[in-house]
């Protein structure tokens, strides 16, 4: 197996615990011997368990003296709650590493360096790109910015409604969106609703239909109380009530409880203050082919005044889910 077969299936790991390792970064990792064979492979374990590195190469064993590793992450450098995985692979005797995507977290960063003096050959790797964009993406962003990554989940007709006249929304999007979403679910850590939408709609906001380890936390935003019988606050999973509609001090509480990645799924108000604000990092769309002509728009106020104002976007990709088209998109411009 070359490299970046080896990275691809790196990814794979990295994809199987998303969800599962926050406020850690779901890294995947493989251990190649020295003639190319895969003789370990392994994936974050939740906080306070092995990195990737270290389940690979206690697979590998002593396969590993003398082979690769390929891993998602640069390999930290530093003694947290594990000790460093550099340290790990050179006590294998690992004679080559190659990573994707280097770490931007200062205080883990500079793995690839402390190898390189030690003799072993270490640089940047292939499917840097997929991996940001994939497995990583919400973790990179937590650790440039400090915050939570978000994701504006929504399902509109093609005219843009998110419901029709008379208030009636189920079901817009088709039962293979839906399915999907529910396992996109089960991949992030928390689902972010308006009071406004738990008084009106009283949702669920966990993963349904599909093996589930784990509920997402939910959370709801805005300073009114909740009624008393609302589902999200029965025994389901767990749920905090922010009594604030600041994004910045949202986005605070939830990165203080070790929250890297958020799906929105709120009404027009709430989704518009994030907008305001810059806090939207990804927009998923799923478009369903029907025009409703009236009802709700899924934006509510969001401070622009004119074209000029416009919030832009880059469309990363453009599939189709079931009937559906789906859209991901990104900010043009990163706010900081």
């Amino acid at each position: 197996m070359n490299v970046e077969q080896a990275m691809a299936l790196a990814i794979g790991r990295s994809e199987s615990v998303r969800g599962t390792t926050s406020p850690n970064p779901p890294v995947g990792a493989v251990v190649l011997d020295a003639h190319g064979e895969v003789v370990g492979t392994g994936a974050t374990r939740p906080p306070g368990g092995p990195h990737a590195e270290v389940v690979a190469l206690a697979e590998a064993g002593e396969r590993a003296r003398g082979g690769t590793a390929v891993v998602t992450l640069e390999p930290c450098s530093h003694h947290g709650r594990t000790p460093p995985c550099t340290g790990a692979l050179l006590a294998a005797g690992i004679a080559r590493v190659r990573y994707a995507v280097p770490d931007p977290n200062p205080l883990a960063a500079g793995g690839g360096a402390v190898l390189r003096a030690a003799g072993v050959d270490a640089e940047e790797g292939p499917l840097g790109l997929e991996v940001a964009r994939g497995p990583l993406r919400a973790w990179l962003h937590y650790a440039r910015t400090g915050r939570p990554h978000v994701t504006w989940k929504y399902a509109s007709t093609l005219d843009g409604r998110v419901a029709a006249a008379d208030g009636t929304s189920r079901w817009i999007s088709s039962a293979e969106s839906r399915q999907e979403v529910h396992a996109l679910r089960t991949k992030i850590d928390a689902i972010m609703v308006g009071g406004g939408t738990v008084r009106a709609d009283d949702p669920r906001l966990t993963a349904r239909g599909i093996p589930v380890e784990r509920q997402p936390l939910r959370v709801v935003v805005g300073k009114g109380d909740l009624p008393p019988g609302a589902r999200v606050l029965d025994a389901e999973a767990e749920t905090v009530h922010l009594r604030t509609h600041d994004p910045d001090e949202v986005l605070a509480g939830l990165a203080g409880r070790g929250v890297v990645d958020v799906l929105l799924e709120g009404g027009p108000t709430l989704v518009g203050a994030f907008v305001a604000a810059g806090r939207i990092d990804r927009v998923l769309l799923y478009a369903a082919p029907k025009l409703l002509g009236a009802g709700p728009m899924a934006l509510g106020e969001s401070g622009v005044a004119t074209i000029t104002d416009a919030v832009g976007l880059v469309v990363e990709e453009v599939s189709m889910c079931g009937p559906d088209v789906r859209i991901s998109a990104v900010p043009a411009v990163v706010s900081g």
